[in-house]
Parts: C-alpha cells; structure tokens; sequence
C-alpha cells in the first residue's frame, strides 16, 4: 500500500521540486447550461486537440448532467507546471490528461488521487478491458493512479510503393517479416537501392527522446530492464546497451539511413518519398497520409529475444483537491468511461486506443494501417519508473547528449553507457525531492 502524508506544504515543495515555478491554474465547480461544468485539462493540440474536441461535444450531448469543459494548455514543461501547482493549491481541476510515464512523479507528493476500482468496474471500465502492460503502467504502489485511454509506440512507416519496387512486401501488401538484426540491415540495402534518399530514415540529431524511443525498444527486445531505485544505483545492462547502440550505429552507415540527420529532415525525406522507412511516433501517420502517400506501418520488429515497443500513453488521472465534490468525482468517471467507449476515432490519429473493447471492434479492425500495429499494445515497455522520468522530462534529453557523439562518430558505446549510469547514479543518490519524508519507491 503506498502511503502519503498530505498537507498545503507538502504539495508546494513536491510541484515545485517536479517542475519548477509555474501559474497556478484556477478552477471552480459551476452550473453550465445543461449541467454543472466538470473541468478537464490536457495538452492535446493540433489534430490530436481537434479529435479530442469533438469527443467530448458527444460525451456531453449523451450526459444532461455534465458539461466537461476542457481548457488546453502548452505541452511539456508548462502543462506539468500548471498542473503540479493547481494540485499543489488544492484548485485543480475534476480530471486531467498525463502521460503514463510522468504519473510516478506525481505520487508521493500527493499530487494525485486514485481511482475507486469498483466504481471504473461498475462503468465497464477494469482489468479485462486492458492489455497487461498498459493496466500494470497505470498502477504506482499498487494504486490505480491513471486510466489510459491510449498508447503511442515509436514504429515505422513505410513507403508501399517503395516497398513494392523493392520486393519486399508480403502477399497481403505488409512488410515482410525480419528477425535478426542482420535481416533488418539487409531490407535497409534492399530499399536503398529503389530509393532517392536512403532505404530508412531516422532523426536523431538534438533529440533525446528520439535516440531514446528506438534504443530503449532495442534494449528491451534482449529480455532486460532498466531499473532506477532511489537512493540505489541504476540497474542498466552493459551488454545489451552497447548491442542497441551498435546496431544503431550500424543503421547509421550513409546507406540504410543518413549518418547525421535531424527529425525533421528524416520526416522530410520520407515525405517527399526518398525514403523508404520512417521510425516515427504514430503521431505521424495523419501527416504521411495528408502528403497523398500509399503509407503502411508496422511495430519495429523483434530482433533479438523477445518483442518489445517503446511508448507511452495519454492517460486519465483525478489530480488531487482539497475537496472534491462527489457529484462531481462521479460524474468525472461517466465522463471518462463514455470517451473510452468512443475512442475509435481517437484511433484515426495513429494512436492505439487502451480500451481493448474498441481495439477487437469491426469499426477498428477496418481502420488501416493503425490495426496492422494493434498488438503492439501488448509488448509495450515504458520509461523506467522514476520522479524524473517520463515524456517531456529532462531524462531523455541527458541520454541523448550523452551517446549522440557515439551515433554520430561510430566509437566505442561502452563509455557513454558508463557515463550515462554515473548520471542516474548521482541523481538516484539524493533524496527524492517530491518525497521529503522518504517513505515512497515505486
């Protein structure tokens, strides 16, 4: 059982030691036109914001109860900013939007509350509408602290025609299968030579997160984990790190893929259809699409012992109040549980939706190319737990300033692995600021 102590103080020093100084968002329970306001943030924009929009004009038109009212913040920093800090102040609002992998630092400050199992259950909402890595990510210290409504895996795109041209597509027009290391760099050769550009194309240059996505997908398919204990030492296998990052730095050969290449410029080439591959969020699907590209996407495949596909996901959480109205509280879970049941069209955006009961849907099973990646869902690995990990984190951007000159230059991995563990190790000695009496681990 995880147990926190709560007060005003307490929630101050844990957001500020999570994110820093931020505004301090305001929110109030109100009469709207049709039913009190329940207030719902998230850092949805774009595409992503429209969809989300209309999801909940039709949650709202079923329920006469309610009227969610979301308000849209900047993503990154500044959404976890507000959001710690209106937790902190006790004004937060019923219901919000956070990336699985950022809710264990928002724990053991008392900046969350859980959720009542049986009330999710008695909405249809529990275990069995999950694949195992998603309902396990959703726990901290056996609490149910977040309700996914979906996940987003780094994966490939791929060009059809390209693929075609080059021979490399199966009889039902998907990517032929690979599984070894040395498979999946000779389909690179195979596609270069059809290709402007290059057989694939990955962005890695300044960004962390990308050099992390692919890595740590690589590391996991070898049947190991990363594991961040506070006040232990980081628990990284060398070996199998270094095999990422030489299979990466042989991806990396001018000819599969371009030795030095940022993300947009990998997006570009794609785009424009010099390349044959893209590693990609599943962001970018709608993006391919809109460029008029006959597009197929696939999980990267299982190169070494056991399937693996990095992610994260978009998930509920009840950020905590000092206190909640319980017609509120309730209503916030009819709120969530009726958007989970209309999230194929969340699913139109690339995204994988949670809720396995939209995933085995005809609707979604017509859905393509998104359904061609569904069971990835089921092998899912997110960032190690930690209070300073997770999407928007500085995490990802300290892992790749530290192997990038190893990608870029081809040298020996094995010292930026060590440097990498020496980080996390002075970092995991000091005590967990969002934890000041010292009691929580995840």
């Amino acid at each position: 059982m995880l147990t926190t102590h709560v007060n005003r103080r307490r929630f101050l020093s844990a957001a500020a030691a999570i994110v820093g100084a931020g505004a301090l968002g305001a929110c109030s329970a109100a009469q709207g036109a049709d039913g009190r306001i329940l207030q719902f943030w998230h850092l949805l924009s774009g595409g992503d914001g429209v969809t989300m929009a209309g999801l909940i004009d039709q949650v709202n038109a079923a329920h006469a109860g309610f009227d969610a009212k979301p308000t849209v913040l900047a993503w990154g920093a500044p959404y976890y900013t507000k959001l710690a800090m209106a937790g902190a102040g006790g004004r937060a609002p019923e219901v919000a939007i956070m990336h699985a992998s950022r809710v264990p630092g928002y724990v053991p400050g008392g900046l969350l509350d859980p959720w009542d199992k049986e009330l999710l259950a008695s909405h249809g909402v529990g275990e069995e509408q999950y694949s195992q890595p998603v309902w396990d990510k959703s726990h901290v210290g056996g609490e149910l602290y977040s309700v996914a409504l979906d996940a987003h895996p780094f994966i490939m795109l791929y060009n059809k025609e390209l693929c075609a041209e080059a021979g490399v597509l199966d009889a039902d027009g998907r990517l032929k299968a690979t599984g070894t290391p040395e498979e999946f760099l000779a389909l690179g050769r195979e596609l270069s030579a059809v290709s402007e550009g290059h057989g694939m194309s990955f962005g890695y240059l300044g960004s962390g997160s990308q050099m992390w996505r692919l890595f740590y997908t690589l590391y996991c398919q070898q049947g190991v984990a990363m594991e961040l204990p506070q006040g232990g030492e980081a628990q990284i296998d060398e070996d199998a790190a270094v095999t990422a990052l030489e299979f990466m730095q042989q991806l990396l050969d001018g000819e599969v893929a371009a030795a030095q290449n940022d993300e947009d410029n990998a997006i570009a080439e794609f785009a424009t259809g010099r390349s044959a591959i893209l590693f990609t969020g599943v962001w970018e699907l709608p993006t391919m699409q809109k460029e008029g590209i006959d597009v197929g996407a696939a999980a990267i495949p299982t190169l070494y012992s056991q399937p693996a596909v990095y992610a994260d996901s978009h998930s509920f959480v009840l950020p905590r109040q000092m206190n909640a109205d319980p017609e509120l509280r309730k209503m916030t879970y009819t709120f969530v549980a009726d958007l989970l049941s209309r999230s194929t069209e969340w699913a139109a955006a690339g995204h994988i939706p949670a809720y396995l009961p939209v995933i085995e849907s005809d609707a979604y099973a017509k859905l393509e190319p998104q359904s061609d990646y569904s069971d990835a869902a089921n092998h899912l690995v997110y960032d190690p737990p930690a209070w300073f990990t997770g999407s928007g984190s500085n995490f990802q951007s300290d892992f790749g300033q530290t192997v990038q000159s190893v990608l870029m230059t081809g040298s020996d991995p094995r010292p930026a692995v060590r440097a990498f563990k020496k980080q996390l190790d002075a970092i995991l000695a000091k005590p967990n600021p969002t934890d000041p009496e010292g009691e929580w681990s995840a």
